[in-house]
Formats: C-alpha cells, sequence, structure tokens
C-alpha cells in the first residue's frame, strides 16, 4: 500500500509539471499574440514538447502538442482574421515534430524500463539467494556497524548463543565474549582499517544459560574505503569439539612423549624417496648426534655398521605395505663407542612415498647382560663337566690300576705299564680340556693316537664327524690305545711292511643311528699269542664287555688283527 501511494504522489507531481508547463506555454503564445510582437512560427512549443515528452508517456505529450497547435492557430485567427497557409503548415509540421519527440522519448524509456528491469531481477535474484545462504548457513553470520552493535543475524548464530533471531539486533556483540577474551575482541574490533580488512580469533562466547563455548569469530569490513553503519560482518565457527580434539591431541602426545623418555625411546621416520631421516630429540642422543629437523640418509652411513647398513638404507617392498620392520644394528658412536640399536616400527606407502616410522631404543646393556649370562652359564657348565670328568677320571685310574698286573712279580714292568696307560688318559684329557664344548671326535682321538705312524704313510683313517662325550670319549681312546700299543709290540705297525686302515660309520647310514667302528690291520703276521687275561683284553673285552660299547669283535687272521665294535647314540651322547 505505501509502495502504491508513493507511486501515485510521484505521478501527480508529474502530471503538476507538465500542466504548469503546458500552461506557462500557453500563457506566452497569448502575450506574444496580444502585444502584436515577431511571430515565433510555433518555434516557442518545441521546449515545452520536449519537457512533457520526458515528463508524461506518449499519447499525453501527442495530445499537449495537439493543444499547443490549436492554440497557435487561434492565435492567429484572432490576430489577422484568419490563418495563412504557411501557418497551417507549420502547425503540422508541430504536430509531427511532437509527436516524433513524444515517440522517441517513450521508446527511450521503454528500453531503459526493460534494461532496468532485467539488473533488478539480477539483484533480487543474487540477494535472494545471499538471504537463503545467509538464514540456512551452517556458521553464525551477522552484520553490525563499527561499534559491534548487531543489526541483522541469521538463524544459526541464534542457535549457538540461545536466543530466539530477532532477539539479537540491537545488542553488542561483546557482551556475548567472556569477560576474559573480551579486550582481545576489542583490539580485533579496533584494528579493522582498509589495510587489514578482517581479522580472525579464538575465544570463549556466552550463551543465554550462562555456559560457554570456543568459537572461531571473523570480523571483516564489507566496504573496506568507506565506514557505513553496516559495514561490519561477523562469523562465528563453534570449534568447541575441535579444540577439545586437540586438547587430548596435545596431552596425548605429551603422554606420549614421557612414555617415550621413560623407556629411552626415540621416535625416527625415513622417507625413502626423498632419501632423508628425522627423529626425535632423544633418537639423536641414541645415535651420539646432535639434534637435528632432518638429516640425509646417506650421511647414517658413517656411524652404521658396514654389514648392517643395508637394513637400513634399502627400501620397503612394494608387495607387502604396511609391514612390521624389525631390526637390529651395530652403530659407531663420534666419541668412539659402539652401541647396538634395535629399530622396531612399520613399513608404510603414503600417496606413493615410500618411508618407514618407528621407534629406537639402545639394546647395548641387554645384550652386554645377555652375552655375560650366557659366558657364566657357559663357565658353569665347563666347570660341573670337569669336575664330572674329574671325578671318572679318578675312577679310570682306580680301574686301570686294579686291572694292571705285575707280570712275575717285576714292579718295574708294572709301574712302567700304569704310567704309559695314565698318560694315555692325560692326553685324552687334554684334548678334552681344549675342546669348547667338553667333548672331541672320534677322528681327533684315533689321530692323536696314530699321529707318530701317519706321517710314515702306515695309517688310513676315514669316517664322519661324530662327536662324542667327555665320559664315553676316555674309555674310548683307552680302547684305541690298546689297539695301538698291541699292533706296535705284536701286530704290524712293529712290521716295516704293516698297515693299519681305521674306519667308522652309522650303521643304517643314518645320522643318529648306531656307530660301527673297525680297525683293520694289513701286511704283517702275529709273532706272540693273544693273552686273554690281559688288561688290553679287558679294555677291547675279548672275552667279555669292552670299556665302552657293546658286540666288540676280534679277529685274527693271517695278515693281521681286525677288530670291530658298536657304539650307541646314548653312548655318544653322553
Amino acid at each position: 500500500m505505501d509502495e502504491v501511494a508513493e507511486r501515485g504522489l510521484v505521478l501527480s507531481r508529474t502530471h503538476l509539471a507538465s500542466t504548469a508547463i503546458l500552461i506557462a506555454t500557453l500563457l506566452f503564445e497569448a502575450r506574444v499574440s496580444l502585444t502584436g510582437a515577431t511571430d515565433p512560427g510555433f518555434l516557442e512549443f518545441i521546449p515545452a514538447i520536449v519537457i512533457i515528452a520526458f515528463l508524461e508517456n506518449r499519447w499525453l505529450a501527442i495530445a499537449s502538442t495537439l493543444v499547443m497547435a490549436a492554440a497557435g492557430l487561434g492565435a492567429r485567427i484572432v490576430m489577422n482574421g484568419q490563418a495563412f497557409a504557411d501557418e497551417w503548415v507549420r502547425a503540422i509540421l508541430l504536430l509531427l515534430a511532437g509527436g516524433m519527440i513524444a515517440f522517441l522519448f517513450d521508446r527511450s524509456r521503454q528500453s531503459l524500463r526493460a534494461s532496468l528491469d532485467v539488473k533488478l531481477a539480477a539483484v533480487e535474484a543474487a540477494e535472494s539467494r545471499y538471504r537463503r545462504v545467509f538464514e540456512r548457513a551452517a556458521m553464525g553470520f551477522a552484520t553490525a556497524n563499527d561499534k559491534g552493535e548487531l543489526l541483522r543475524s541469521n538463524r544459526r548464530l541464534g542457535a549457538l548463543l540461545g536466543y530466539p533471531e530477532d532477539d539479537l539486533v540491537g545488542r553488542q556483540m561483546d557482551t556475548f565474549v567472556h569477560p576474559d577474551d573480551r579486550d582481545l575482541f576489542k583490539k580485533s574490533l579496533a584494528g579493522l582499517s582498509a589495510e587489514t580488512p578482517s581479522s580472525g580469533s579464538d575465544m570463549r562466547l556466552i550463551r543465554k544459560d550462562g555456559s560457554t563455548f570456543w568459537a572461531r569469530l571473523t570480523l571483516s569490513l564489507s566496504a573496506p574505503d568507506t565506514s557505513p553503519l553496516d559495514s561490519l560482518f561477523m562469523v562465528v565457527d563453534d570449534i568447541t569439539e575441535q579444540r577439545s580434539a586437540r586438547e587430548a591431541l596435545v596431552a596425548q602426545r605429551e603422554w606420549l612423549d614421557l612414555a617415550l623418555s621413560a623407556g629411552r625411546l626415540g621416535m625416527w621416520r625415513i622417507e625413502y624417496d626423498e632419501k632423508v631421516i628425522s627423529g626425535s630429540h632423544k633418537f639423536w642422543e641414541i645415535l651420539g648426534l646432535q639434534p637435528a629437523a632432518l638429516r640425509p640418509l646417506g650421511d647414517m652411513s658413517a656411524i652404521v655398521h658396514q654389514a648392517d647398513w643395508a637394513k637400513l638404507a634399502s627400501p620397503p617392498r612394494k608387495d607387502r605395505p604396511g609391514g612390521n620392520y624389525d631390526v637390529e644394528v651395530r652403530i659407531k658412536r663420534p666419541d668412539g663407542q659402539i652401541r647396538w640399536i634395535a629399530l622396531r616400527g612399520r613399513e608404510e606407502n603414503q600417496n606413493g612415498r615410500n618411508q618407514r616410522t618407528g621407534i629406537a631404543a639402545d639394546l647395548t646393556e641387554r645384550r652386554q647382560t645377555t652375552l655375560l649370562r650366557a659366558a657364566i652359564r657357559k663357565q658353569e657348565g665347563l666347570m660341573l663337566e670337569q669336575r664330572h670328568r674329574s671325578s671318572n677320571l679318578f675312577a679310570v685310574i682306580t680301574a686301570v690300576v686294579k686291572m694292571v698286573n705285575a707280570p712275575d712279580g717285576n714292579l718295574v714292568k708294572f709301574k712302567e705299564t700304569l704310567i704309559e696307560r695314565i698318560r694315555a688318559l692325560e692326553a685324552t684329557h687334554m684334548l678334552l680340556t681344549n675342546s669348547a664344548d667338553a667333548s672331541s671326535t672320534i677322528h681327533d682321538l684315533v689321530a692323536q693316537e696314530l699321529r707318530p705312524f701317519s706321517e710314515a704313510g702306515k695309517t688310513t683313517v676315514t669316517g664322519p664327524e661324530i662327536k662324542i662325550s667327555s665320559g664315553a670319549a676316555e674309555s674310548f681312546a683307552m680302547i684305541v690305545h690298546e689297539l695301538t700299543t698291541n699292533s706296535i709290540k705284536h701286530g704290524v705297525l712293529g712290521d716295516a711292511q704293516g698297515k693299519i686302515e681305521v674306519r667308522w660309520d652309522f650303521a643304517s647310514g643314518r645320522a643318529g643311528d648306531e656307530v660301527v667302528f673297525d680297525w683293520i690291520e694289513t701286511g704283517g703276521r702275529r709273532i706272540a699269542p693273544i693273552k686273554r687275561q690281559g688288561f688290553g683284553s679287558m679294555v677291547l673285552g675279548v672275552d667279555g664287555a669292552p670299556l665302552v660299547g657293546h658286540s666288540s669283535k676280534f679277529e685274527m687272521r693271517e695278515d693281521g688283527l681286525r677288530y670291530s665294535l658298536r657304539l650307541s647314540p646314548k653312548e655318544i651322547q653322553g
């Protein structure tokens, strides 16, 4: 209704102006005619026609032109008694000119109105979109003057602050700001200028119910070159959850740093595409290097042991993304210390970038402790074994003394025989003592006894590497010693042409089975009969069980002696 009344008022003013111009023109024409002044030839009507055509539509302009032409003709008829032909022509030309002027103004007016309608429609559409965005935005929007007084707000801002939308208009924005943050708000507001048209800050806002929330408040000048009353635009975004998550993340990081520090662990990352390594302060401390944001991966080769460098420098395999990475490397610190470092983490491929990420720990003390404990356990085992062997040795010596007889009461011969047997035990004992695990092999025991004859090419020793425990080794060495002594005195070792072949193997050809041992003499004749009741016969088991093993066989052939023995796995392993 107000718009219609305003339009009617504008039209009435236009008509009054047009009417006044028309009357003034007619009065001027009448005065010219009555005073007998020079006839202007209807030209005095042209300015009035232009003005009326500008103010009114074409029909009113043509009607006014017709009135003016008629008034001009009438004035001339009164003054001259008649209207001449040229006066009629001027009147007709005036009508044509007035009609043309009215038509042109009307045409221009229509074009201008059409153009204005298009632009107005675009402005209305833009304003409609702006209103829709303004009202439905997920963030709080408001316009305010340069003093921070709210002029308009959207629904979201009302929901954030807990007020109806209309209740916010006219309120000062700083009344919603937490007292501790109001100075920051005023400082942000005062800092807006043409050079700095916007600013943003995190601050706490107060709801209607008194509760607070964290918001990102952005202030912007919509027209930085001027300062209209509604030039301030405000955006309010609720960041309470984001801030809580950030604070939780910071707290978690602090706890992680505390845990890593307590565990003396360092964090590291290797970017293989860029060939750089980064790490925490503790990581560089473990390596004995100064802290740095990044280091070329190749520089680490100066401290990493050459044998371990490939573990660090080789990039992750592309066929197993996300795999675990667990290695131990040796490093030499700049101060010369050798340290064992454990690197544990995961292999990742993020956006096509190969990298490893994990933690580092110094295992040097733990590794040294483990090695020391292992060495102590080994030493304790050796001491127990030595004690066991010593006790066994006394038992063997006692048995040897009991088995050796004095031939015909000859004590000198008894003494020589006993010393010879004890020295054989001594040689075996020394061989076992020098062994790391207090054991020996059948080959070592045989080779030690036959060493004086092997250089002359009189012996052949063949067989697999079979370890024999210390207890069985001493008894087996006594058997080999008796066979060697017997061969020297009565067999082929006392003959220049004689030879001995010693061989052994697993009975079935598979490891872990019984071992068959053979002593074969060839190339000589036996010159003395075998004494069935002597010490050697008891050791070899000629008429009974041997000192170790079972199923012993003793054969005398034309060209020499053949002796065989079987050793069970239990006897070999002790």
